[in-house]
């Protein structure tokens, strides 16, 4: 399904200048969005697609508590699905289900992946990288996002191979903490 972003973003702008038809239609339209999301993500993640609705519930609170940090000049898809992929990762970690117990690919799909959003996600993630430093963030965007090799990407970052390893671990680590961090706030 395509997004309406700009319809979501004037649906949005009119309830943070006070229009309670607009903010009760925003959220109507993005509960649909998101329990199909949380179904998706849910079902890769080997979960009951039942637990989406609590987590619908709980993406609305929070978008609707929050909805002050939301900044009108940038796109209102990515910071939704922000919040709806931090909720998610809060609801299979307090449910006992790790990225551990899952293969990287999942994990990675389930953090950053949406089909329905992936300009978005994109957009998200260059966000993220840019937090890194370049040491960090190109293994990661040759390794993880390229699909390179790690002696091919030793080759293009001009490292060796086990500091590709290690700097992309410690990125990964690193944005793991961001994440959590924005989490808290």
């Amino acid at each position: 399904m395509p997004t309406d972003e700009p319809d979501l973003k004037e649906l949005m702008v009119a309830g943070l200048d006070g229009d309670a038809a607009a903010h009760r239609a925003l959220l109507e339209r993005l509960s649909l969005r998101l329990r199909g999301y949380y179904k998706g993500h849910l079902t890769r993640a080997g979960r009951s697609a039942t637990e989406a609705e609590d987590l619908v519930q709980e993406a609305l609170l929070a978008i609707h508590i929050h909805r002050h940090t939301y900044q009108r000049s940038e796109p209102l898809t990515p910071w939704i699905y922000a919040i709806a992929r931090y909720k998610l990762i809060d609801h299979l970690r307090h449910t006992r289900t790790t990225f551990a117990d899952l293969p990287i690919e999942d994990a990675i799909e389930i953090m950053a992946h949406d089909d329905h959003i992936v300009a978005e996600s994109a957009y998200d993630l260059d966000r993220l990288l840019g937090l890194l430093p370049d040491k960090m963030r190109e293994p990661i965007r040759c390794v993880k996002i390229d699909g390179l090799s790690v002696a091919e990407a030793a080759n293009r970052c001009g490292m060796s191979q086990s500091a590709i390893k290690v700097n992309v671990h410690r990125g990964l680590k690193s944005l793991a903490a961001v994440i959590t961090r924005g989490k808290k706030s």
